[in-house]
């Protein structure tokens, strides 16, 4: 019992384009979403170590009129879809709309949206991890105090030499982080 209130307290967070689902550059089409390889069985394991999982994603498509939120959602919402068969349930999004030149706090690796998640959920970024395949994933982890890992899916395998360089774990894809972080845990 006390593992479990203690990983409470803990959880991933999931970068989504190239990391749970294929990224498809600029994605808004529901009907586009695939899991990425490793995505599920990951999740799953994670889900059963008793860890929280939780989305952080930047989708500058927004800022740049290519989409609007509402799309957004529904491709959240197409993922949650795909995840419910394994037991897998993301936990809630946290979406920058924002673009590379706003100068906001959350767009990554910027901590805004891993500090408003520690708030509204009572979570201990220095007991986290970071998932994701761009080093703006892994970078969040650094500024936040949680652990980043890079994946190998999406834009990963062509970033894994600089992400190792700078003492970053790589890992082939979601399955690999789980066991990756189990081991952490035990």
């Amino acid at each position: 019992m006390t593992m479990r209130v203690e990983q409470a307290r803990r959880a991933v967070f999931l970068d989504r384009d190239g990391t749970v689902i294929v990224d498809k550059h600029y994605l808004s089409d529901p009907a586009e979403v695939e899991l990425e390889r490793g995505a599920a069985s990951g999740l799953a394991h994670l889900t059963r170590l008793g860890l929280r999982l939780i989305g952080v994603t930047n989708q500058s498509g927004v800022a740049k009129g290519m989409f609007d939120m509402l799309a957004v959602h529904k491709v959240n919402d197409r993922v949650a879809e795909l995840l419910m068969p394994y037991g897998v349930s993301i936990e809630h999004w946290y979406v920058c709309p924002h673009d590379g030149d706003t100068g906001c706090v959350c767009r990554k690796p910027a901590p805004g949206m891993m500090y408003e998640a520690a708030r509204d959920r009572s979570i201990d970024l220095t007991q986290s991890f970071v998932i994701g395949d761009k080093l703006s994933d892994v970078e969040l982890g650094t500024a936040t105090g949680a652990a980043g890992i890079l994946v190998e899916t999406g834009k990963g395998a062509a970033l894994s030499v600089a992400a190792r360089a700078q003492g970053h774990l790589v890992v082939r894809d979601l399955d690999e982080a789980a066991a990756a972080i189990a081991a952490m845990l035990e």
